[in-house]
C-alpha cells in the first residue's frame, strides 16, 4: 500500500508532462508564426514551473549579442531592447558554453548565495537557465527564476531540455521559411530585391496612402547608359559583376527605409514610402552623383565608370495605382534616354537635372 502514493505522483507528473508536449507539438504544427510558437512553449513551461519570472532570449546572428524575445514578470518592461553580450551575465555564459545551468536553491551555494547578497533587487532563490540548441549551435536561452524548487529534479530538468528542443525547431523552421522567403524576393545576381517584391511593397504603399490620408511616396527608374557595350566588351560574366556592384553602391546611398530592387537587366528601381517630390529630388541627385562618381571593377583590374538615366515620380500626383506609378517613372526614364542620356527626369516638372 505505501508504494501506490509515489507511483501516483510519477504517475501523474508523467500525465501533465504529455499534456505539455501533446499542446507544444500541436502549436508547432498549427502555425509558423514563430512569436505564436514560442510563446505556447513558454507559457506552457512557466506554467509546469511556475516561475516568478521566465524569459526566451535569442541570439542576434549579426551582433552575436543576446537580446529577449520573450519576458513575463516583474521589470519586464524594463527588459525589452536589452542586450546581453556573450560571456556577460548568466544568461550570456550559458549561451557561450552551451551549458545549462541550474540552480534549486542558491542559499545552499555559496558562490550564488553571494551572488544574490550583491544583488538583492533581483530577489533570486532559485534559477534554471538553459540553452537552446541546434546542430550544436546555441540559438538562444530559456532562463527561469525562482520556480517551484521540488519540480527542479534531474527529471524535469530533462524535461524542460525537451522543451528547449522544441523551441529549437520551431527557430529553424522560422529561419527555414524567412530564407525561403528571402531567396523568393531576391535577385540572385545583384543581391537586390526583385521585381514581384517590388509589386509587392508597392500595393503595400497605396493602401497604406490610402489609409494615411494621401500620403506620399516616391518611384525611381535608373537604367545603366550603353551597358550593352561592357558585355560586348568585357564578356557576361563581368558584366554581372558590374550590376551586383552597381546595387551595392544603391544600397549604400538610399535613404533608411526604402528599398532598392533589380527591375530587369540593367534597370533598377528604388522605391522611398513616405518621401514628397522635393525630398525625393534631393536623393536621386545623390544616387546620380554616386553612380558618376563611383569606379566599378576596380578589383578586377578594369576600373569603369558609368553614367545613368533616372526617372522620377512621385504617388498620388504623378499616378494613382502601382500601375501608373511604374509607368510616370518609366516614361521619365526613357525621356531621358531619348534626350542623351545621364540626366534625371522628374515627373510633373517639366524639367530634367544632370551633366548629360
Amino acid at each position: 500500500m505505501p508504494n501506490k502514493i509515489p507511483f501516483q505522483v510519477i504517475e501523474s507528473r508523467q500525465m501533465d508532462h504529455l499534456r505539455v508536449f501533446h499542446d507544444v507539438a500541436r502549436a508547432l504544427t498549427s502555425t509558423l508564426e514563430l512569436e505564436e510558437i514560442l510563446l505556447a512553449i513558454m507559457t506552457k513551461m512557466a506554467g509546469f514551473f511556475g516561475p516568478e519570472r521566465w524569459s526566451l532570449l535569442m541570439v542576434d546572428e549579426e551582433t552575436g549579442e543576446l537580446y529577449y524575445e520573450i519576458a513575463v514578470g516583474e521589470d519586464a518592461e524594463s527588459l525589452k531592447g536589452l542586450r546581453v553580450k556573450m560571456g556577460d551575465s548568466v544568461a550570456g555564459w550559458v549561451a557561450q558554453t552551451g551549458n545549462p545551468l541550474v540552480v534549486p536553491d542558491v542559499s545552499l551555494d555559496p558562490h550564488w548565495s553571494a551572488f544574490a547578497r550583491r544583488h538583492p533587487e533581483l530577489q533570486i532563490h532559485s534559477m534554471a537557465c538553459v540553452p537552446v540548441r541546434s546542430a550544436n549551435k546555441t540559438l538562444g536561452v530559456i532562463q527561469l527564476l525562482n520556480s517551484k524548487l521540488d519540480l527542479l529534479s534531474e527529471y524535469s530538468i530533462s524535461f524542460l531540455r525537451i522543451l528547449c528542443d522544441y523551441a529549437a525547431i520551431a527557430i529553424q523552421n522560422a529561419n527555414s521559411m524567412k530564407l525561403i522567403h528571402l531567396l523568393s524576393i531576391t535577385d540572385d545576381c545583384t543581391g537586390l530585391y526583385n521585381a514581384r517584391h517590388l509589386y509587392s511593397l508597392m500595393d503595400e504603399c497605396v493602401l497604406h496612402s490610402h489609409a494615411a490620408g494621401g500620403q506620399e511616396f516616391s518611384l525611381l527608374f535608373m537604367d545603366l547608359d550603353r551597358f550593352k557595350g561592357v558585355n560586348d566588351t568585357h564578356g557576361h560574366l563581368v558584366g554581372s559583376k558590374l550590376l551586383a556592384e552597381v546595387g551595392k553602391m544603391l544600397k549604400k546611398r538610399i535613404k533608411p527605409g526604402s528599398s532598392a530592387f533589380r527591375y530587369g537587366g540593367d534597370e533598377f528601381v528604388v522605391l522611398m514610402p513616405g518621401v514628397g517630390k522635393d525630398e525625393a529630388v534631393e536623393i536621386t541627385k545623390i544616387l546620380y552623383s554616386g553612380l558618376r562618381e563611383t569606379v566599378f571593377l576596380e578589383n578586377d583590374g578594369i576600373g569603369l565608370r558609368l553614367t545613368g538615366s533616372f526617372g522620377l515620380a512621385t504617388f498620388p500626383e504623378d499616378g494613382g495605382s502601382v500601375h501608373a506609378m511604374l509607368q510616370a517613372a518609366d516614361r521619365m526614364m526613357y525621356a531621358v534616354k531619348n534626350a542623351g542620356r545621364d540626366k534625371v527626369s522628374v515627373a510633373g516638372t517639366g524639367f530634367m537635372l544632370g551633366n548629360g
